[in-house]
């Protein structure tokens, strides 16, 4: 077959004055489409590179695949997970992943929670604001400190030393800036003082749950280190890692299950990796998830690979198989 791959590299993005320094952190190295295309190959088929979700719109009419898969998470709005897999469906194309209406659902990262929450997957209360002055002193989502990040972005755009606040005034001042610097919502919820894990969900029918992986925090604020040095900011200076906790058999499964829960509640398919804290007592609380996960030979899904004991290769030919047979294409 030929299966299509849509991607967005960190030269394609289009950038606009005014816009932050980490606009493009979602974007992808060459390396990463590098790695799917043999992934591809290891399976029998021919990957064709198309690029991005607009490169999709002007070729589609005249585009031969068999199948297609979007790693493209597209610029600007909510909605711009989904451009490359509503024009699969439009020119009616198959394609591996989450559909449309589940990637732009799980960017919102409020109403992610409510879905989740409904589903018994435990997650901090939350606000969201349009600025400061939407903020009332008397209805906060907690006790401080609080969190804030923007509502509709991944890749831990937005977030510095100054997202965690301690008071009314260090979290006005901190909503008033990232409302302006990203043209958009923020969401604020309690901070989870504790460890933080991620975990990757892969297939359907049912879905499964790879091992857990934890991730370093930072010693002084307890933030994610992977947030604090994310591509775009500039380097924080004596970041150190706070002392791993004990990951815990018990703890495994419960994050695994929630995972697994959180999944299939949204619909997603194929592939996704979910991010959790466990606070100080050893409760779980979900954060987020991105159905769009990166594939990069350095990320999540490359560790996991070397946990596994497979090359990377193989192992994301068996996630693109994976989801070939949930098309009946495998």
């Amino acid at each position: 077959m030929r299966i299509g791959i849509v991607y967005d590299l960190f030269d394609d993005y289009p950038w606009e004055v005014g816009e932050p320094p980490d606009a493009d952190a979602e974007n992808e190295p060459p390396e990463t489409v590098d790695v799917l295309a043999a992934a591809i190959r290891r399976l029998g088929h021919k990957p064709v590179r198309i690029g991005t979700a607009y490169d999709l719109l002007i070729e589609l009419p005249d585009l031969r695949i068999d199948c297609g898969i979007s790693i493209a998470e597209g610029a600007r709005g909510r909605n711009r997970e989904a451009y490359a897999p509503m024009l699969f469906e439009m020119g009616g194309i198959p394609y591996l992943g989450s559909d449309p209406l589940t990637l732009s659902l799980s960017l919102d990262k409020a109403w992610t929670k409510d879905l989740v929450a409904a589903a018994g997957v435990p997650t901090p209360p939350y606000r969201t604001y349009a600025g400061p002055e939407a903020i009332d002193p008397h209805d906060l989502p907690g006790p401080f400190p609080l969190f804030v990040k923007p509502r509709y972005e991944g890749s831990s755009k937005g977030i510095t030393a100054a997202s965690k606040v301690y008071s009314l005034e260090a979290l006005r001042a901190q909503v008033a800036h990232l409302t302006a610097a990203y043209r958009q919502e923020v969401i604020v919820e309690p901070f989870i003082e504790g460890s933080e894990f991620t975990v990757a969900v892969i297939g359907n029918n049912p879905p499964e749950a790879l091992p857990v992986l934890q991730r370093a925090v930072e010693a002084t604020t307890g933030i994610g280190l992977h947030a604090l040095e994310h591509r775009g900011m500039a380097p924080a200076a004596d970041l150190e890692p706070a002392p791993y906790v004990p990951l815990t058999t018990e703890l495994e499964h419960c994050l695994q299950q929630l995972a697994v829960r959180a999944y299939e509640k949204l619909q997603c398919r194929d592939f996704a990796r979910l991010d959790f804290r466990v606070d100080r007592q050893g409760n779980p609380w979900f954060l987020e998830i991105n159905p769009l996960p990166t594939f990069a030979p350095d990320g999540t899904f490359a560790i996991l690979a070397e946990l596994m004991q497979q090359s990377y290769v193989d192992f994301l030919a068996e996630i693109v198989q994976r989801g070939l047979r949930r098309l009946g294409l495998a």
